[in-house]
């Protein structure tokens, strides 16, 4: 509890390898809504993972619905992000992460920031401190910045455009709404994929997508 006497629910989120702290969000409830936007934010930033490991609680399973699956879950599931769960009242299979969460509410916690403002500054600064000074045995005594980021960060198209770098890149309308993978492959050139599929090359000089050869072409 904060000193303004509201809740604080930590949403937390770390690389398994590396033990890379990747997002730390005071939240007021465990509603879908907010963690739908930090996720949103850390999938743009970092691009999504292969996998999320979490436990059954809300908003990351519903335990109403066909295989306790959530909005959140389903989104996860279309961005093609395999969901592992843990079993109920088994902490230890997420055993690293649960680790990590218990040390961030003794450092970061205690005492508890007055208002969220405050307990989200304890939160930046202990995520600073533990990614780039605290060394870790298992990682040999590095720090957890050795984290690389493997995968694509995801662009939100509207009406068929991405906006990179303020510059405008027309897609078609069959991807309106949809989110795609970017990645930067040489200096300004920039991979497009959607889903498991390579679609073609930005190149932001000149503002142009030249398109892969079509993944979906006739194969007889």
């Amino acid at each position: 509890m904060l000193g303004d006497k509201r809740y604080c629910y930590p949403l937390t989120v770390s690389d398994h390898a590396s033990r890379f702290f990747l997002l730390c969000e005071a939240m007021e409830s465990v509603e879908e809504q907010g963690a739908f936007t930090a996720f949103e934010r850390l999938f743009k930033e970092r691009g999504p993972p292969q996998a999320i490991r979490s436990d059954n609680g809300v908003p990351f399973a519903s335990p109403n619905d066909l295989c306790n699956l959530s909005r959140l879950a389903v989104w996860w599931l279309r961005l093609g992000i395999t969901i592992e769960r843990i079993q109920p009242g088994h902490p230890q299979q997420n055993g690293r992460h649960e680790r990590m969460h218990r040390t961030l509410k003794i450092e970061a916690t205690r005492p508890a920031g007055s208002n969220f403002l405050q307990q989200q500054a304890k939160f930046d600064a202990f995520v600073r401190e533990f990614n780039h000074e605290r060394p870790h045995e298992a990682l040999d005594m590095k720090t957890a910045d050795i984290y690389e980021p493997p995968l694509v960060p995801i662009a939100e198209t509207y009406c068929g455009r991405i906006c990179i770098f303020k510059k405008k890149i027309n897609l078609g309308t069959s991807l309106a709404g949809q989110a795609v993978g970017i990645k930067e492959v040489h200096d300004g050139i920039w991979l497009v994929t959607f889903m498991d599929y390579d679609l073609g090359y930005i190149d932001l000089e000149e503002k142009t997508l030249q398109p892969l050869n079509n993944p979906f072409g006739p194969k007889v």
